[in-house]
């Protein structure tokens, strides 16, 4: 069987600017990303269907026999079950939503793409309790359910290293889990409420407090005094530091410093500077409406908690400060005091007073600087999709 896992269009463009520069399946929730928890599930490597842009630098392969399954879902085994079940010309749904599509090619080597639809599928219904993203909000709401989830999908039948320093304070150890190469030192890590997660070669220095549950993704590292509140995840070799509550960093990023983070979700690249803060509770204490990029506007979302949404390669100065429910695109450079709007479009330089459309080479040329500091270097795939997503980003404002 082969497995595709698709973006659903509308869902991908509520979770921009997010799916900007990857599909769906490509965000972290939980301790892995929707791909990663798919392909352990099934223990089977997935490819893509995605937004086309996209599908000329994420595979996209076609068999025979494939099963096409929404990337929003974050699996659990009886969905799993499910949707192994079904027979070709058959189509998981709940609530309208395809969950998935058994759908078998006479000759795959003559098709390129296959359509998402239930015409001339029949109808298979699941009304069990499923965890879908489904909005930018979702990821940092149901991340501590995933962390326990994803714990137990990845430690089951391990063994986790030793904490090697006595200065360690834990609290229900059991709940930990450390991979190799990890370091630890005089830190407290609380377990009582939630797991905590140490990935292969991550760092946690001196003098931080970490309640679960908790994500330390492969080489990432949590700064000296940080303070880690329940639910957060920070991904592969991100640098964290200061107050962090209740948020996802995707990868690579840093918010090395002191300053408050909360309900928050951080794309890949991006650095937040020193004594960086966003709210994440307004005044009056009011549901917060966050900018959608399907319907252009600001929508209420329900939450009375709600922080940062930061694309990729974005960056803001020291002492920025970041109203609540502010969505901040890919590629921005922000900078100096007072409040920048609640929505900052995809390549903006400037602040409070104003913003301009900022240079593609300087993009370009930042952005190879920030890679060249963890050893690696800019991809084609890269420079040409953010040169596209820069000629639509003119095209469109």
């Amino acid at each position: 069987m082969n497995y595709i896992l698709f973006d659903e269009p509308y869902l991908r463009e509520k979770l921009k600017p997010l799916t900007f520069l990857r599909p769906i399946a490509d965000l972290r929730i939980g301790i892995l990303t929707l791909k990663e928890k798919w392909e352990k599930y099934l223990n089977k490597q997935c490819s893509y269907s995605t937004a086309p842009y996209l599908e000329r630098y994420f595979t996209h392969r076609i068999e025979k026999d494939n099963l096409l399954i929404n990337a929003s879902i974050c699996p659990n085994k009886e969905v799993v079950e499910a949707i192994n079940r079904l027979a070709p010309n058959e189509a998981l749904i709940q609530e309208n939503l395809i969950l998935a599509l058994h759908v078998q090619v006479k000759h795959p080597g003559e098709v390129s793409h296959l359509e998402i639809s239930t015409q001339n599928f029949s109808l298979v219904y699941y009304n069990e309790p499923l965890v879908i993203i489904k909005q930018l909000t979702d990821i940092f709401s149901y991340n501590g359910a995933e962390i326990e989830a994803d714990f137990e999908l990845i430690t089951r039948n391990r063994t986790s290293q030793p904490i090697l320093d006595n200065h360690v304070i834990t609290y229900k150890p059991e709940n930990i889990f450390v991979e190799e190469g990890a370091k630890i030192k005089a830190c407290i890590l609380n377990a009582e409420r939630g797991k905590i997660y140490i990935g292969k070669n991550a760092d946690i220095q001196e003098g931080s407090i970490i309640q679960g549950s908790f994500a330390l993704c492969e080489g990432a590292t949590i700064n000296i005094g940080a303070k880690i509140r329940p639910d957060t995840t920070i991904g592969p070799y991100c640098k964290v530091g200061g107050e962090v509550s209740n948020s996802v960093f995707l990868g690579y990023s840093n918010k090395a410093h002191d300053g408050f983070l909360g309900n928050s979700v951080i794309g890949e690249w991006c650095n937040l500077g020193a004594d960086t803060n966003s709210s994440n509770l307004k005044n009056n204490y009011a549901s917060v409406r966050l900018w959608s990029y399907p319907d252009n506007e600001f929508v209420d979302t329900g939450k009375q908690f709600c922080g940062l949404i930061m694309g990729d390669h974005s960056k803001c100065g020291i002492n920025t400060m970041f109203n609540t429910g502010t969505v901040v695109g890919i590629a921005c450079n922000i900078f100096g005091s007072g409040f920048p709007s609640k929505f900052i479009p995809s390549f903006s330089w400037g602040g409070a007073e104003g913003f301009t459309l900022h240079q593609i080479d300087k993009v370009l040329e930042t952005a190879q600087r920030v890679v060249e500091r963890r050893g690696k270097t800019l991809s084609e795939k890269d420079k040409n999709l953010l040169t596209y997503l820069f000629e639509e980003r003119t095209r469109r404002y």
